[in-house]
């Protein structure tokens, strides 16, 4: 657990740069030596795509709404005020990540290659032990009871 300060996760890399940085990293891989899903993508990838593309953003940027009208913040790296158990929170203990990773596979879908795939699990295993930890052991530090017992309830990702 970082030392970064006992109000906040201690989080210090931001959670969309490491889905940023897999996807960019998939996508250098693909300019070096591209590989195609499909030789066309039929329209129903293409409409795949984009539908994943969309769902995650809203879902990603959704849930960071009802942090804010829950009056705390959806960055990691400040402390929270509040646990938000409405909404998508009520499926998923992370929904803006969830999101992240959906809008992910939309781009590759997009992309037609399947590079990006290949770091998909880094980026996951990343966000695991970097985020998603310290951010569980953070809000237990904070919310004790009522987030063990949500944590009991609602799953991780889905």
């Amino acid at each position: 657990m970082s030392d970064a300060s006992s109000d906040t996760s201690g989080v210090r890399f931001p959670p969309p740069l490491i889905y940023a940085g897999g996807f960019a990293a998939g996508y250098g891989a693909h300019r070096l030596m591209p590989i195609r899903l499909w030789p066309e993508p039929p329209a129903v990838e293409r409409l795949l795509g984009w539908g994943l593309l969309v769902a995650g953003v809203l879902l990603a940027i959704g849930a960071a709404y009802l942090f804010r009208r829950a009056g705390t913040t959806p960055n990691p790296a400040q402390p929270t005020s509040a646990l938000v158990l409405g909404g998508p929170y009520h499926f998923t203990r992370n929904p803006m990540y969830l999101g992240m990773a959906t809008l992910y596979l939309g781009g590759t879908l997009l992309l037609n290659d399947p590079w990006p795939l290949a770091f998909l699990p880094v980026v996951l295993a990343l966000v695991q032990r970097y985020v998603i930890a310290r951010e569980e052991a953070y809000l237990e530090r904070t919310f004790g009871d009522a987030y063990r017992a949500y944590k009991a309830r609602v799953r991780r990702w889905m």
